[in-house]
């Protein structure tokens, strides 16, 4: 599963300023804060359904002609998209952050903790991504997430584990071998949420990099990016490659 919400975008009037900078053009700027939402620069809003302005800020043809001057140029020109922020809530399963974490430049992600919150509820399907999986490993998963469950039992409350060669161990509450049983168990498609803060400059990196990727999810993700305010900063193509 995929899930990304109270997504937001912000820093447009500081990135205009700073890219008119080397410029001394200051005065070419043609973006502005609205009034209103019926000026003819306005688009539409991330979820498509009414139009809105960006943020109160509408920006005007020559700022726009000049941003996607500057993007075709290549990354050394379009230092701007650095200062132009995007944060989201993004739930997606373990596997696809592994990938993720490749792009540690320009990224601050807070996630919710699988050391400290992994038994604060019990393990559901809804909980993995497994929409892939045939029946076998379908009943296999739900023999983890079972399993995942008596152990957070025993770690809520104390309990016994038996083992096949006959063995039993007594577990106090909060023991933190349990703890380490279900992390150590726990599969990768397992659902985290991270809170993530990018920017314009490492989205157009990811865009290129994974919006034909085998995995689905990146697709998923991309098609979000594309749904962006202004995505063909992101999504147009430098003549460089």
């Amino acid at each position: 599963m995929i899930k990304i919400e109270n997504t937001e975008t912000y820093g447009w009037e500081a990135a205009i300023r700073g890219m008119r900078n080397p410029y001394e053009s200051w005065n070419k700027s043609d973006s502005y804060y609205c009034t209103d939402c019926g000026c003819e620069n306005c688009r539409y809003d991330i979820e498509g359904d009414e139009k809105n302005c960006l943020a109160d800020y509408s920006i005007g043809p020559n700022d726009h002609d000049l941003m996607m001057k500057l993007v075709t140029a290549g990354p050394a020109h379009s230092k701007f998209m650095r200062m132009i922020t995007v944060t989201a809530d993004i739930t997606l399963p373990l596997y696809w952050w592994k990938e993720m974490d490749t792009y540690k430049v320009g990224t601050v992600a807070n996630s919710c903790s699988t050391m400290h919150k992994i038994h604060a509820k019990e393990f559901t399907l809804e909980d993995f991504s497994c929409e892939h999986l045939d029946q076998d490993n379908y009943i296999l998963l739900k023999e983890i997430i079972a399993r995942l469950n008596r152990y957070r039992n025993i770690f809520i409350s104390g309990g016994i584990v038996e083992y096949p060669d006959g063995g039993r161990k007594v577990f106090k509450s909060k023991d933190k071998d349990i703890l380490w049983k279900m992390i150590q168990l726990l599969p990768s498609s397992y659902n985290q949420r991270r809170t993530i803060q990018l920017n314009y400059q490492v989205l157009r990196n990811i865009y290129h990099a994974r919006r034909n990727h085998k995995l689905d999810r990146w697709r998923e993700f991309s098609r979000w990016i594309e749904n962006l305010p202004y995505s063909e900063l992101i999504t147009g193509c430098y003549r460089n490659g």
